[in-house]
C-alpha cells in the first residue's frame, strides 16, 4: 500500500474532547470542531494508475495488433502510424478511413516502389561506389543503398534521439518511411535495443494522458484520469508529485503560484533587495559595499582605494570634526532635512520590508520542509528497526502497531500541508485585512495541533520504546495516538478545502464580518481552538 492509500485509510471523524487522559484533555478542537464543523468529502477512488515498463510494452503492443487487424498493413506500418500520430489509435482510424492516400503519402508508407536497373551491380547515392545487388538495400521507395551506408544512416539517426522513429530515405527527394523490419536487419545490437527504448518513451512522452515519475531513476509512468479534481499521484517509487506540473505535491497551493514561489526562491531579485537594503555603491567606482561595524569612515577596496563618508556619500577630506567626526555627519543630517534622500531613503526602505517579508515566509516554508524530510528519516527508522523492537516489548505483532506508521505517516503529509501554507499566505493580497488575520488563525491552530501530534509520536513513544518490560500505559497511549491523527487529518483535510475555495467564507469588504458569521470561517467557531493556550498572534503566521 502507498503512502497516500495509508493517509486515507486514517479519515475517521474526531471528537473535540476525545479521551480521559491527561496528556490530550487540554486539546480541545473549539465549540463547532473543524473536523465536524465541515463536512469532509470522502476519500477519492483513486484516479490514476502507475505502469511499469512491461505495462507500457503490453498496451503498446495491443495497440499496434488493433492498427494492424483493422487497417490490415504489416506490423512496421502500424508503428509508423501510430509513431506520426502520437499513438491514438482513434486519430488513426480516423484519418486512414477518411483519406487512406493521403495518410500513406504523409507517413511515408509507399506501395510503389521506383523502378532499378536490372543489372547485377547498382551505384550506391552515398558512397558512389558500385555494389552487387546482395549487398544493396532499399526502403519501400526502392532507393537503394549499400549495407554499409545504410548501417551508418541507421546507427547514426538512433543516436541522434527519438527522431529516428520517423527516419526516411536517405534520398532527399524521397518521403519514405524506414521502417523497424530494416533497422532490425542492418543496426547493430546496441543501436536496435536504444531504437526500441526510443520507442518505447515515445508511448508516453507523446501522449497527453501518461507521463513519467519525475524522481530520479524510476522508471515508472503514471496514466492519469485527466477529468480528474486532484492531481496529487503517488509513484510506486514512494515519491509524490502533481501530475499536471510534475512539481511535488503542493496542495492547497495552485500550480501556477508554485510556479512563481519556485522562481523567486531562486531568482536574482532577492539579492538584488538585500544588496539595496544592505550596502551602498561608492561614489567614484559603484561598487556595492556592506558596512556591518565601524565609523563612517570607508575605504572602497583596490584599485579604487576612495576614502568616502557611509552617511552622505561624500569625499572624506571634507569631513572632521566640524561634520560630527567619525560616528556622524552633520551635512548628511541638513540634507536629510532639506528632503534630499527622500526617495533614496522611500526605496530602501521598500526595499527592506519586502525583503523581511519574503524572508518571513520563506524561512519558515524551508523550516517546514526541512522538519517533513526529517519526520520521512524517522519513518524509515521506525519501519526498519524501531517497530519489531516495540513489538517485541509490548508483546504485540506489527500488524497492531500499524498506527504508529499512520501517525508519521499523517505527520509527514502535515508538514507539506503547512510548508506550502507559507508561499499562500505570501500571495495573499495584503490589503484583504480579515482573509489575512483568519488565515493566519488557521495556520496557527494547524500549527499548534501538528507539533501536538509530533510529540505524542515522537516524545511520548520514546517512553516505551526505552522500557525494558511491557508497560501498562501503551493502551491508552495508543487511543490518543490514533484519535490525534484522526483529528489532525480531518483538521488539516478541512484546512486545505477552505484555502482551495479561497477562504470564500470570509468577506474581506467587511472587517466585521468574521465576528458576526456563527460559520466554521468565524474565529469564534474556529478549528483547533485551544482551552489552556493559543497557537499564535493574528500578525504572525509562525
Amino acid at each position: 500500500m502507498d503512502p497516500e492509500d495509508e493517509l486515507r485509510d486514517n479519515e475517521s471523524t474526531g471528537d473535540g474532547d476525545f479521551c480521559s487522559d491527561d496528556g490530550i484533555a487540554d486539546y480541545d478542537y473549539g465549540d463547532a470542531d473543524f473536523a465536524e464543523s465541515q463536512e469532509i468529502v470522502s476519500p477519492l477512488k483513486q484516479n490514476y494508475t502507475i505502469l511499469s515498463e512491461a505495462d507500457i510494452r503490453q498496451r503498446q503492443e495491443e495497440d499496434i495488433t488493433q492498427i494492424c487487424a483493422i487497417l490490415s498493413v504489416s506490423r512496421s506500418a502500424a508503428c509508423n502510424l501510430l509513431c506520426h500520430y502520437k499513438w491514438n489509435v482513434s486519430k488513426v482510424q480516423d484519418e486512414w478511413f477518411a483519406n487512406e492516400e493521403n495518410v500513406c503519402k504523409v507517413v511515408g508508407l509507399l506501395h510503389n516502389p521506383v523502378k532499378t536497373s536490372n543489372s547485377r551491380k547498382l551505384n550506391c547515392g552515398i558512397c558512389f561506389e558500385n555494389y552487387d545487388r546482395s549487398k544493396m538495400s532499399a526502403a519501400s521507395c526502392g532507393h537503394y543503398f549499400c549495407n554499409a551506408c545504410w548501417k551508418g544512416y541507421i546507427t547514426t539517426s538512433i543516436n541522434e534521439g527519438p527522431g529516428c522513429l520517423m527516419l526516411r530515405c536517405p534520398d532527399p527527394s524521397c518521403n519514405a518511411a524506414v521502417d523497424w523490419d530494416m533497422i532490425d536487419r542492418l543496426a547493430g545490437f546496441e543501436e536496435k535495443e536504444k531504437y526500441a527504448r526510443h520507442l518505447l518513451r515515445s508511448y508516453v512522452e507523446d501522449s497527453k494522458k501518461i507521463k513519467w515519475c519525475p524522481s530520479p531513476g524510476c522508471e515508472f509512468a503514471v496514466d492519469f484520469d485527466i477529468n480528474s479534481i486532484s492531481y496529487d499521484v503517488c509513484c510506486y517509487c514512494s515519491h509524490s508529485f502533481c501530475w499536471n506540473c510534475i512539481e511535488e505535491v503542493h496542495r492547497p497551493v495552485e500550480c501556477g503560484m508554485v510556479a512563481k514561489w519556485i522562481i523567486k526562491n531562486n531568482a536574482e531579485s532577492e539579492n538584488t533587495n538585500w544588496i539595496l537594503v544592505n550596502s551602498k555603491p561608492c561614489p567614484k567606482c559603484k561598487r556595492p559595499i556592506e558596512k556591518n561595524q565601524g565609523c563612517m569612515h570607508m575605504t572602497c577596496r583596490a584599485p579604487c582605494k576612495f576614502e568616502f563618508c557611509w552617511l552622505c556619500l561624500g569625499a572624506w577630506s571634507e569631513h572632521g570634526a566640524k561634520t560630527g567626526g567619525f560616528y556622524s555627519c552633520n551635512g548628511y543630517e541638513t540634507a536629510r532635512r532639506d528632503g534630499m534622500y527622500d526617495e533614496s531613503e522611500k526605496r530602501r526602505k521598500r526595499a527592506k520590508l519586502s525583503l523581511e517579508r519574503y524572508t518571513h515566509y520563506y524561512e519558515r516554508w524551508a523550516t517546514n520542509e526541512s522538519s517533513r524530510k526529517k519526520a520521512l528519516e524517522d519513518l524509515h527508522i521506525m519501519q526498519t528497526n524501531k517497530l519489531e523492537k516495540l513489538s517485541l516489548r509490548q508483546g504485540l505483532s506489527e500488524a497492531q502497531l500499524k498506527f504508529i506508521i499512520d501517525a508519521w505517516l499523517q505527520i509527514v503529509e502535515c508538514r507539506r500541508v503547512l510548508k506550502w501554507t507559507y508561499a499562500y499566505g505570501y500571495y495573499l493580497p495584503e490589503h484583504e485585512d480579515t482573509k489575512r488575520q483568519f488565515f493566519e488563525y488557521l495556520q496557527g491552530e494547524a500549527e499548534f495541533g501538528l507539533e501536538r501530534l509530533h510529540q505524542c509520536a515522537e516524545k511520548e513513544l520514546q517512553e516505551f520504546l526505552d522500557a525494558d518490560t511491557p508497560m501498562k500505559g501503551f493502551d491508552n497511549f495508543r487511543v490518543k495516538l490514533t484519535r490525534l491523527t484522526s483529528v489532525t487529518h480531518n483538521y488539516f483535510e478541512n484546512l486545505v478545502q477552505a484555502l482551495e475555495r479561497g477562504l470564500m467564507d470570509v468577506d474581506s469588504s467587511d472587517p466585521q464580518s468574521s465576528s458576526k458569521s456563527s460559520s466554521p470561517s468565524s474565529p469564534g467557531d474556529m478549528p483547533g481552538k485551544m482551552k489552556s493556550s493559543k497557537a499564535t498572534e493574528a500578525d504572525d503566521p509562525s
